[in-house]
């Protein structure tokens, strides 16, 4: 009886604190949550201005485009801590003919956003750190024929045209289906390999990635690889 008396005094003692620690554990998770809620909210919130941006700069400056759709291809930055660092936000645009349900038929566009230093801060974004570059498939395969020059001992044009066509730029080099037709020079990462493109653009081979010098600002930011492929693909995947 004594030992059923202890056994149910401690129950008593033990119940009420691991109910509180659940409560707290519980309290935590729910406020860990919300916090991953806020941030995704934030960043997306933070997209949609950026969008608008985008097409207000492409409306300003491009007047020649009466419709159009402009989609978000890649919005850098999926941590808000790091999201103040130099990047690059892109944006696929096309052309299409106004009508009742219309079909994206027409001219395709990229617009790169290139973010400087600071360009989000505790007050949202800076505008005036985003620096706008507009690229047709044309400009798109010129840059892609001039950075794989720059990477691989391939040099000639014609060839790289056929094959950027039907091909993909990876890490290693550029494929086609699952072989590598041109492979890359192997780098060390503090090894760089420099193009000077044009006026406002340096393209930069550095350890399997494509980056690009911003002569006005002084920056450099990376193109990620997925987002090349999509790219690629949106300008010439049929």
């Amino acid at each position: 009886m004594k030992k059923v008396l202890i056994i149910f005094m401690t129950l008593v003692y033990l119940t009420p604190q691991n109910l509180k620690a659940q409560n707290e554990g519980a309290a935590l998770a729910v406020g860990a949550l919300v916090a991953i809620g806020a941030g995704i909210a934030a960043v997306k919130q933070m997209e949609e201005r950026a969008e608008l941006t985008a097409t207000q700069w492409i409306l300003s400056n491009n007047p020649e485009l009466t419709s159009f759709s402009l989609k978000t291809l890649s919005f850098d930055g999926k941590k808000l801590k790091d999201m103040s660092t130099t990047s690059v936000i892109t944006y696929e645009i096309q052309e299409f003919t106004p009508s009742d349900k219309p079909e994206l038929d027409g001219r395709k566009q990229v617009l790169f956003g290139f973010t400087s230093q600071g360009w989000i801060n505790e007050y949202g974004i800076d505008f005036n750190k985003i620096r706008w570059l507009l690229v047709d498939g044309e400009e798109w395969m010129n840059m892609m024929i001039s950075y794989v020059k720059v990477s691989s001992s391939e040099n000639d044009d014609n060839r790289l045209m056929k094959t950027l066509k039907v091909g993909k730029v990876v890490n290693k080099g550029v494929k086609v289906k699952s072989k590598l037709v041109i492979p890359f020079y192997k780098l060390t990462g503090d090894m760089y390999v420099v193009t000077d493109y044009s006026s406002e653009l340096k393209l930069i081979y550095n350890e399997r990635s494509l980056g690009m010098f911003l002569k006005e600002t002084g920056d450099i930011v990376q193109i990620g690889r997925g987002d090349i492929i999509e790219i690629h693909d949106f300008f010439f995947d049929e």
